[in-house]
C-alpha cells in the first residue's frame, strides 16, 4: 500500500459508522456531479459552505462537526474545511466527488495516465481524505486504459514447468522447422530438425515449406522410425503440419503421445529451438562460398554435431546412442579391444543412468535459476484476463503505439499448471490455449468505482489481423500527397480515442463511410 504523510499529518481514528453516515448526508443530497469545473476551489468552497450551513441549522450536526475537528484534525477557514496544520482541502466522504478528483488527476489527457505515485503526489498537493493513497492505488491499478496500453513491469508469471527427463535414447523427441532458406536445385527451402531429448542426437532433414502433413510423416518414418524406433512422446510447436488431422491419426496409429506446446510459447520446444540456431551457424560456415547447395552439406554437418560433446550430458550423442565413438580421419588406426556383450550392456545402462541423473540435476538447477525471475501466477478458471498482443498481427499500427493487451477474456479451463484456455471471439482463428506469461489478470474498473467507463470491445480478427468496428465517420481531410484521411469514432470507445485513418483502410467499413457521404 502506498502512503504519503507530511510532518504535520498524524494517524486518524476511524469514524463510527453512524457518525460518518450522518456527517456525509448533506453531501449526498447534492446530487450527482458529471464534470469537475476548471477551477476546483469554488466547487470545494460551495461544498464545504453547504456542509457548514447544514451544521448550523442542526445542533446534532454541529456536534458531529466538532467531533470531526477533534478526532480528524479538521479545521475551518472561510467556510472551507482543511486538514489541520496544512493547506490541503478536506474532501468529504462523497464517492462521486472523490472519484471526479481521481479522474482529473489520472484519466484526462493532460493528466497522462501516470502510475500511483505520480497521481498521489498530484492530488496530495491540494486535497486530503482518509485512505487517499489506498484509493489512488485501487483507481490506477483498475484503469482500463493503463491495463491495455502499458507493458507489465512485473516478473514473468508462472514458475518453470520442465518436461520429464526420459530414461533412454529416443523415447522423447522434439521437432521443428527452419524456414526462410534459399531454394536449392532440389527444391528444398526448409529443414526438418529432429532431436532426441536424452542423447541430444539430432537429424537435419531437407524439405520444403509447402510439404503437406503426409510428406512430413513420410520423412519422419524414413529418417527417424527406421533408425531409432517409435518414440513415446513427440514435442513440437503449433505448426499446421503437426496439428493436421492426418498427422494426429498417424501418431495415434503408431502409439505416440502428441505433446503439443501451447500457442505462441515455443519455450516448450526450447531444445529444438536452440538446435535450430546451431544448425544455422553450421550452415553459414559451410556455405559461405555457395549458398545454393546448402542441402548437400546437411549430412556431414549432422555428423559433426552428433560427434561433438554436449554440455548437458558430458558425452557425444553418438556414444550415448551406440556405446562407441565413430571412426574419423583423426582417430588412431590401432584396433580397439572388443568388449563382451554382457559387459557392454551393463556399461551402457550405467552410462544412461548417470546421464539421466546429470540431466535431471541440470534441469533442477535451471528451474531454480529461472524461478528467481518469475512469480507464481494467481489466475484461476472463471477469471477475466487480458491477452498480450505481441503475437497478434497488427502491422497496420506502429509497434510503439500498439495496445500491449486486449480483452478481457474469460478463462474457460486450465490445460497445464501454466497454460489456460480462453473464450475468444468466434472470428479469431487462432488456438485458444495460452501460456500464463501472455496473460494478465483484469481488474474491472467498475467493481470499486461504480460508473467508470466500461472496457471497450475486443477487436475482430480479419485474416489474422485485428480490426475495430467503426461507429461513424466524423470528418475528412486531404493530405499534401493527395491521400484522404477520415476521422473515425470507434464503437464502444471513448470520444478521446477518435483518430484519423487513411480512406484506403476502410475496406471492411464501407457502410459508415457511405452514411457520412450522404
Amino acid at each position: 500500500m502506498l502512503s504519503r504523510r507530511t510532518k504535520n499529518n498524524r494517524l486518524h481514528r476511524p469514524l463510527q459508522p453512524e457518525i460518518l453516515e450522518d456527517t456525509t448526508q448533506p453531501f449526498q443530497e447534492a446530487g450527482p456531479v458529471d464534470r469537475l469545473p476548471r477551477d476546483t476551489l469554488p466547487l470545494r468552497h460551495r461544498v464545504q459552505a453547504r456542509s457548514q450551513e447544514q451544521s448550523r441549522r442542526s445542533q446534532p450536526a454541529c456536534t458531529r462537526c466538532r467531533y470531526l475537528e477533534k478526532r480528524h484534525l479538521l479545521q475551518w477557514d472561510s467556510d472551507i474545511a482543511y486538514r489541520k496544520g496544512s493547506t490541503k482541502i478536506w474532501v468529504p466522504n462523497y464517492p462521486p466527488w472523490r472519484q471526479l478528483l481521481l479522474k482529473e488527476y489520472h484519466d484526462v489527457l493532460y493528466a497522462g495516465h501516470f502510475g500511483s505515485n505520480k497521481t498521489l503526489t498530484g492530488i496530495a498537493k491540494h486535497y486530503y481524505w482518509p485512505h487517499l493513497a489506498e484509493d489512488v492505488q485501487k483507481f490506477v491499478t483498475s484503469c482500463d486504459t493503463c491495463q491495455r496500453m502499458k507493458s507489465t513491469k512485473q516478473k514473468k508469471a508462472g514458475l518453470l514447468q520442465p518436461l520429464p527427463i526420459p530414461e533412454q535414447p529416443w523415447q522423447v523427441v522434439s521437432l521443428d522447422f527452419i524456414t526462410g532458406l534459399p531454394p536449392t536445385s532440389s527444391g528444398h527451402d526448409a529443414i526438418l530438425v529432429v532431436i532426441d531429448k536424452f542423447s541430444k542426437m539430432g537429424h537435419f532433414i531437407p524439405t520444403h515449406t509447402t510439404a503437406r502433413a503426409e510428406e512430413t510423416a513420410q520423412l519422419f518414418v524414413r529418417y527417424i522410425i527406421s533408425q531409432h524406433g517409435i518414440p513415446t512422446t513427440l514435442i513440437s510447436d503449433r505448426d499446421p503440419k503437426f496439428t493436421s488431422k492426418f498427422w494426429k491419426e498417424l501418431m495415434s496409429l503408431l502409439g505416440t503421445k502428441l505433446a503439443m506446446s501451447s500457442a505462441y510459447h515455443p519455450q516448450t520446444d526450447g531444445q529444438t529451438e536452440r538446435l535450430n540456431q546451431i544448425v544455422e551457424q553450421l550452415l553459414r560456415a559451410a556455405c559461405k562460398d555457395d549458398i545454393s547447395k546448402w542441402d548437400l552439406h546437411l549430412p556431414i554437418l549432422e555428423f559433426a554435431y552428433n560427434n561433438a560433446t554436449h554440455a548437458a550430458t558430458g558425452q557425444t550423442p553418438f556414444f550415448l546412442c551406440y556405446g562407441r565413438h565413430p571412426l574419423t580421419p583423426q582417430k588412431p588406426t590401432a584396433l580397439a579391444t572388443v568388449q563382451p556383450a554382457h559387459d557392454f550392456i551393463t556399461t551402457m545402462h550405467q552410462l544412461w543412468d548417470r546421464t539421466h541423473k546429470r540431466l535431471l540435476d541440470i534441469q533442477q538447477q535451471q528451474k531454480r535459476q529461472a524461478d528467481r525471475r518469475r512469480n507464481d501466477h494467481t489466475i484461476t478458471v472463471g477469471d477475466q484476463v487480458l491477452l498480450d498482443t505481441r503475437n497478434l498481427d497488427s502491422s497496420h499500427l506502429p509497434s510503439k503505439l500498439r495496445p500491449r493487451f486486449c480483452g478481457p477474456f474469460l478463462v474457460e479451463a486450465q490445460v497445464t499448471p501454466v497454460t489456460f484456455r480462453l473464450r475468444l471471439p468466434a472470428t479469431w482463428k487462432i488456438h485458444n490455449a495460452f501460456h500464463v506469461q501472455l496473460l494478465k489478470p483484469y481488474r474491472d474498473p467498475n467493481t470499486i468505482f461504480v460508473g467508470r467507463q466500461p472496457p471497450p470491445p475486443p477487436p475482430v480478427l480479419v485474416q489474422n489481423e485485428p480490426e475495430y468496428e467503426v461507429e461513424s465517420v466524423l470528418a475528412h481531410r486531404r493530405r499534401r500527397n493527395g491521400a484522404v484521411e477520415l476521422l473515425i469514432r470507434w464503437k464502444g470507445y471513448d470520444p478521446s480515442e477518435e483518430s484519423w485513418v487513411p480512406e484506403s483502410d476502410m475496406g471492411n467499413a464501407r457502410r459508415p463511410l457511405h452514411d457520412y457521404l450522404l
